[in-house]
């Protein structure tokens, strides 16, 4: 016979939603310098990761270090982040604004793509939270193999982000940091899901075998 798992009951959610905001939260302070913005996501998909995987987060010391060891190649990803963030979003305040020619339609279809290329960038944090927050470019080759084989996983993704921005302009400011930890987790669900019988990728593989991968 085999034992039967414990069921989960409210505590456990509660617990499970508080360590996800408390998550958010430190990715936030961890981002204040901007240019750390990317070593922080990295950190906090790995901690995700570790979740999924082991079922306990990872201890505090294992976070710090991977953070220390995500922040070269991570600065140079958080300036390349942020000054795409900056340049797409002067797009669409002109086009929004009546600036730039185009109207509603091309507004609409530079949301689209704006919206596609987040959840792009969605499932290159998922993918480096596999190799312990490190191998960006590694994770961003996975990625764009993910959006090109499973198209719906991109457009979930791109959903999720789209949501979390909508939501990010409704709420207070104080809980906005709040939202990154379940845009997060919510991106990792989204990436583990496939169709059943549906083989790993081979470059899921190639990831999970070289966890701190850089």
């Amino acid at each position: 016979m085999t034992a039967e798992r414990p069921r989960r009951d409210w505590r456990d959610t509660v617990a499970e939603a508080a360590d996800l905001a408390l998550l958010g939260l430190a990715v936030a302070v961890a981002a204040l310098p901007l240019l750390t913005l990317a070593p922080a996501v990295a950190t906090a998909s790995a901690a995700l990761h570790d979740r999924s995987v082991t079922g306990s987060w990872p201890p505090v010391r294992t976070s710090l270090a991977r953070f220390g060891r995500a922040l070269p190649a991570g600065a140079a990803v958080s300036a390349v982040a942020l000054a795409a963030v900056v340049l797409l979003a002067a797009d669409l305040l002109a086009l929004a604004t009546g600036r730039v020619p185009g109207g509603g339609p091309a507004l609409a279809v530079t949301a689209v793509v704006v919206a596609a290329l987040l959840g792009y960038a969605g499932l290159v944090a998922v993918a480096v939270g596999r190799t312990g927050g490190r191998g960006w470019r590694s994770a961003a080759r996975h990625a764009a193999r993910t959006c090109l084989h499973r198209p719906g996983v991109w457009a979930a993704a791109a959903g999720t982000c789209a949501l979390a921005t909508l939501l990010a302009a409704l709420v207070t400011p104080v809980a906005v940091p709040i939202l990154g930890g379940y845009t997060l987790a919510a991106l990792h669900a989204v990436d583990a899901r496939r169709p059943a019988g549906a083989p790993e990728p081979a470059e899921a593989r190639d990831l999970a075998i070289r966890p701190e991968a850089s």
